[in-house]
């Protein structure tokens, strides 16, 4: 079935299963997952493990999993972490799609989850494909608003050729870019998390695989919904 999605908002059950009153549920899930993991358990079977002792459906699941990580992950990430006044004349590479269906998602009402390594992410889902909604524009002007106002130098956008629609995508980056005279360029490449896992460039994610990696990054989604978007569905289960 093709997907018609015209927004990245929020599932039909998310007011319920990430109401205020289930935050304290979450937070001592995220807490007893990080438990699990700093001991060296593994993710899957800590997830399950804690999934089933707080009864948490599917979807209340993948939110903790994405909140959650070691301490020994979160202590690395925060040393390598750049701060706002430390990107000003410096050129930046980002992850794309990860930081655009963040800012997309937060504009359209859709659940954000506050990490323990500090970064904002999204639940949206590609699986392979990437659709174009409502919130698409106005999202890259909101990231380039905020890019700007940083005084970054060039930004260099990754994005996976191997997910569908990534040439037009490539297009609408670069049309938002030339209308604003912002210093932006654009690159389909195979594994993006490879390029910017090794790059001595300061790299904008919210990837824990790169995140892991990486020699500097800078916390591009998070900076982007403080600043623009603070209506945004923030679920404080961390």
């Amino acid at each position: 079935m093709p997907d018609r999605r015209k927004h990245r908002g929020p599932h039909p059950e998310d007011v319920r299963l990430f109401a205020m009153e289930i935050w304290p549920i979450l937070h001592q899930a995220v807490d007893d997952l990080v438990w699990l993991l700093s001991r060296g358990y593994a993710q899957k079977s800590s997830l399950k493990l804690v999934g089933d002792r707080y009864d948490l459906v599917q979807r209340q699941r993948t939110a903790v999993g994405r909140i959650a990580c070691s301490n020994a992950d979160a202590d690395r990430r925060r040393e390598h972490q750049v701060t706002a006044e430390q990107l000003a004349g410096r050129p930046l590479s980002i992850d794309g799609y990860n930081a655009l269906t963040t800012i997309e998602a937060a504009l359209a009402g859709g659940v954000i989850l506050p990490g323990r390594d500090g970064t904002y992410r999204d639940m949206a889902s590609m699986h392979g494909s990437y659709r174009k909604v409502a919130e698409t524009r106005p999202a890259l002007e909101l990231l380039g608003r905020t890019l700007a106002k940083l005084q970054t130098a060039e930004c260099l956008w990754y994005l996976d050729s191997p997910v569908s629609n990534s040439g037009r995508l490539k297009k609408i980056i670069e049309e938002t870019a030339a209308a604003a005279g912002w210093a932006w360029r654009v690159e389909l490449v195979q594994d993006p998390d490879a390029i910017l896992s090794e790059t001595d460039r300061i790299v904008a994610t919210a990837d824990s695989v790169i995140l892991d990696r990486c020699r500097r990054w800078f916390n591009l989604a998070r900076e982007t919904v403080e600043r623009h978007v603070p209506n945004a569905c923030v679920v404080n289960a961390n």
